[in-house]
C-alpha cells in the first residue's frame, strides 16, 4: 500500500493507494531551469529568438507600447521582469517620457492606483503611465474582420504607438492551447465584441454539437481560437515579446524572447517539457488535486484541475478533484449555468445565445458531471451544488468512500499531484468514429 500526500487548501490530504491498483503519479518533469529568475529573463533579452535585442530596435523618439498582465495573473510575477525589460529598452535611447504601460484585462475591470503599484513594482511605479484597456470603450482601431469572421478592433492607445511589447506568461490554456504571446492582444487589448467572438469558436458551429474538440490544452493545430486570436495580432504586428514559465515553487524558472510568434513557440515547446505527461491508457480512477491555495481559492479556479483530470480518465469513470474553494463558486455566470441549467443542452443553449468565458468553464464543468462520476472534495456548501450532478465530500476519505461503494475497490488509478498544471496525453489514442 503506497501513501502520498496531495495539496488542498492551505495543508494537505493523505490517500493510500494499492500497489497492484496505481497505474501511477502524474507530475511534472525535473527540468533544469535557471538559478535565479534575473538569469532567467537576462538570458532571454540577450539572446532573442527570430529577432534582434530590443535595444538594438527602439529608436530615440519612439513611442514604446508595453502590453501587461492584470492583477488577476500578478502569479506571473510581473514586478520581476518589467524593471529588466525596461532596462534593456532604455539601452536604445527610449526616453521614460515616451514609454507607458498598458493593462491587458480583456474584459476583466479596472485597477486601483495601489494594484497598478503591485504590478508595476516598487522600482518602476511612478515614474512611467499606466493605462487600464477597456474592451467596452470607444477608443479603439478597426481592423476588419479575421477569416473566421471575428471583428477586429483593437486598442488605439497600442495601435498608435511606434513599438508594441508584449509580455506575460505560458502556461496551458483550455481553449488557446498556451497562454502568452497573442493572447496579450486577443483578448487582453481587445473589443468585448472581438473576444466574445473569438472564444464562441470554442463550440462547434451546429446547435447541439457542442465544444469544439480541438480547442483545448496544449493543442494549436487546428485550434479556432488559437489561429483567430494570431490572426488579429499579427494586425497589429508588435515589435517583440517577453514571456516567462514558473517552475515549480511558483518563481520564474525559464523566460523567452523576441518575435512574438517563434519565441512564443519556443517558450511552449518547454511547458510540454515539465508537464506534458504521455499515459500509455486511461484509468478507472483520477484523483487530482488542484494545487492547493491559492489556486484552489475558488471552483471558478479549480477547474483547471478538472480539465486535465479529464483526459486521464476512461468515460464513465470517476474523477475526485481536491479543491478547498473557500471563496465558494469564484464567478456568479459560473454558477448561474450550473445551478440554473440542469443539462448539457440548456446550459448550450445560454451559451450560444450570450457567450462568456465563465458560462463556458460552467458548461464545461456540467458536462464532465455527465460524462463521469464527478467527486468534488471541497469547503463549499454542499447545497450550493445540489442538482449540478457534482458529488461533495468534506474529506478525501469521505469522497473515495462513495467512488468504491460504485465502482468497487480494484480501480485503475492515476494520481495528479498537480493537476492544475499537469496535462496528460494518452498515448495512441482510438481514432475517432
Amino acid at each position: 500500500m503506497g501513501e502520498y500526500m496531495l495539496k488542498f487548501g492551505k495543508g494537505n490530504a493523505r490517500i493510500e493507494v494499492r500497489e497492484e491498483n496505481l497505474l501511477g503519479v502524474l507530475k511534472s518533469r525535473d527540468v533544469p531551469c535557471a538559478a535565479t529568475e534575473t538569469e532567467a529573463i537576462r538570458k532571454a533579452l540577450e539572446n532573442p529568438i527570430g529577432s534582434p535585442r530590443i535595444s538594438e530596435k527602439v529608436k530615440p523618439g519612439e513611442t514604446v507600447c508595453i502590453v501587461t498582465c492584470d492583477l488577476t495573473r500578478s502569479w506571473q510575477r510581473p514586478s520581476v521582469y518589467l524593471p529588466l525589460l525596461l532596462e534593456e529598452i532604455k539601452k536604445g535611447g527610449a526616453r521614460d517620457e515616451d514609454i507607458f504601460f498598458l493593462v491587458g484585462t480583456g474584459t476583466h475591470r479596472a485597477h486601483s492606483p495601489e494594484e497598478h503599484k503591485l504590478l508595476l513594482g516598487e522600482r518602476i511605479y511612478g515614474s512611467y503611465k499606466i493605462f487600464d484597456h477597456d474592451s467596452r470603450g470607444e477608443a479603439m482601431t478597426d481592423f476588419g474582420r479575421t477569416s473566421f469572421g471575428t471583428p477586429i478592433r483593437l486598442n488605439k492607445m497600442a495601435v498608435d504607438a511606434d513599438r508594441v511589447i508584449l509580455t506575460g506568461s505560458i502556461v496551458y490554456h483550455f481553449l488557446s492551447g498556451w497562454s502568452g504571446g497573442k493572447k496579450s492582444v486577443l483578448p487582453g487589448i481587445s473589443s468585448y465584441e472581438t473576444i466574445m467572438a473569438n472564444h464562441a469558436l470554442a463550440l462547434n458551429p451546429p446547435p447541439g454539437k457542442g465544444r469544439n474538440m480541438v480547442c483545448r490544452s496544449g493543442n494549436s493545430e487546428g485550434n479556432l481560437v488559437h489561429l483567430d486570436m494570431t490572426e488579429a495580432a499579427a494586425k497589429l504586428d508588435p515589435s517583440f515579446l517577453l514571456n516567462v514559465i514558473m517552475n515549480g515553487e511558483g518563481k520564474i524558472g525559464w523566460a523567452v524572447a523576441g518575435d512574438w510568434r517563434e519565441a512564443h513557440k519556443a517558450g511552449a515547446d518547454i511547458v510540454d517539457s515539465v508537464d506534458r505527461i504521455p499515459i500509455p491508457r486511461l484509468a478507472d480512477l483520477v484523483v487530482a488535486s488542484a494545487c492547493g491555495y491559492p489556486k484552489d481559492i475558488n471552483f471558478y479556479q479549480s477547474a483547471k484541475a478538472l480539465f486535465n483530470a479529464q483526459d486521464a480518465a476512461r468515460p464513465g469513470g470517476a474523477i475526485v478533484i481536491l479543491a478547498s474553494c473557500i471563496e465558494g463558486y469564484g464567478n456568479s455566470e459560473m454558477r448561474m449555468m450550473l445551478q440554473k441549467f440542469k443539462n448539457s443542452d440548456e446550459r448550450e443553449d445560454e451559451l450560444r445565445r450570450a457567450f462568456t468565458i465563465a458560462k463556458y468553464v460552467g458548461y464545461c464543468v456540467g458536462q464532465a458531471a455527465e460524462q463521469f462520476d464527478f467527486h468534488l472534495v471541497t469547503d463549499i456548501d454542499p447545497k450550493l451544488l445540489d442538482g449540478t450532478g457534482i458529488k461533495t465530500s468534506r474529506t478525501l476519505d469521505e469522497a473515495l468512500a462513495k467512488v468504491t461503494a460504485v465502482h468497487g475497490a480494484a480501480l485503475e488509478t492515476w494520481l495528479m499531484p498537480h493537476g492544475a498544471n499537469t496535462l496528460p496525453v494518452l498515448l495512441n489514442p482510438a481514432p475517432a468514429r
